[in-house]
């Protein structure tokens, strides 16, 4: 396989298929390979930083079914030499191997730390991480254990789905109103998370995902990204020419985001 000659790096997060609906998840889908067909043409890699489901888990000859269209726009981009990065998201954790082996991409657990350009990235989801949210932290722990990933297996899949689409629409729907709310950089968890890991090791961008919330602040020396979600912003991060840059999808059109919050 030769690498693909594109240099751009993008960015892009919470697409939340299957939410809230089938025939809105369908449309996303839609959009979401039309941004795949325009960027690949100059992408040297693409980040998808979590929360591509609303849900997923893999049984060991099982998956949820649906959204072919876009597995198959995926494992032509990775044939074709274009890195693609997937991290596990607080609604897609439960990623294993199929992704990889089957698609092709490169699975992230956790962060994911890079060089490109002379330049750091520091490149996570966001969730667990910051100040706070210890009730949120111990079940992540425990919904990434072996032991509750095996117990979940052992549901048959049309209850075990069933019962976690449930579940993943009840979350994400309660914190809907409050995501659109900025209130100062002192209270972006994922700011403030940052801020201190910059205090030890310097990286020169911080980007997320998990927020919902387009933002683009600065750090000393440093940047805190986060990417939004399209689910209504349609949002998404470029990095070219050593410049990072938050932009939006509308209509097949790449433009510029004039929403975001830059301090």
């Amino acid at each position: 396989m030769m690498a693909s000659a594109g240099t751009s790096l993008y960015f892009v997060s919470d697409i939340h298929l299957g939410a809230p609906d089938a025939a809105s998840s369908l449309q996303r889908e839609r959009a979401l390979i039309q941004w795949l067909d325009t960027v690949s043409t100059d992408a040297k890699a693409i980040y998808i930083i979590g929360d591509l489901f609303d849900f997923w888990f893999e049984y060991k000859h099982v998956i949820p079914k649906g959204f072919v269209r876009l597995q198959a726009k995926i494992a032509q981009l990775t044939d074709a030499g274009i890195d693609i990065h997937f991290f596990k998201g607080n609604h897609d954790m439960w990623a294993f191997q199929y992704f990889q082996e089957e698609l092709g991409v490169q699975l992230h657990a956790h962060e994911h730390v890079f060089d490109a350009e002379g330049k750091r990235f520091f490149v996570h989801h966001g969730d667990g991480l910051g100040p706070g949210d210890y009730k949120y932290k111990f079940l992540k722990a425990f919904f990434r254990s072996r032991l509750c990933i095996w117990l979940f297996a052992r549901l048959h899949p049309n209850f075990g789905i069933g019962l976690a689409r449930f579940f993943s629409g009840s979350s994400r729907k309660s914190g809907t109103a409050k995501d659109r709310i900025y209130k100062g950089k002192e209270n972006e968890w994922l700011y403030v998370f940052a801020q201190e890991l910059e205090a030890k090791h310097h990286h020169d961008y911080y980007i997320f995902g998990h927020r919902h919330l387009p933002l683009d602040l600065s750090l000393k020396n440093a940047r805190y990204v986060n990417t939004g979600e399209w689910l209504s912003a349609f949002t998404f991060a470029r990095f070219r020419q050593q410049e990072l840059e938050l932009l939006h999808w509308n209509a097949g059109q790449i433009l510029p985001f004039d929403g975001t919050r830059s301090h």
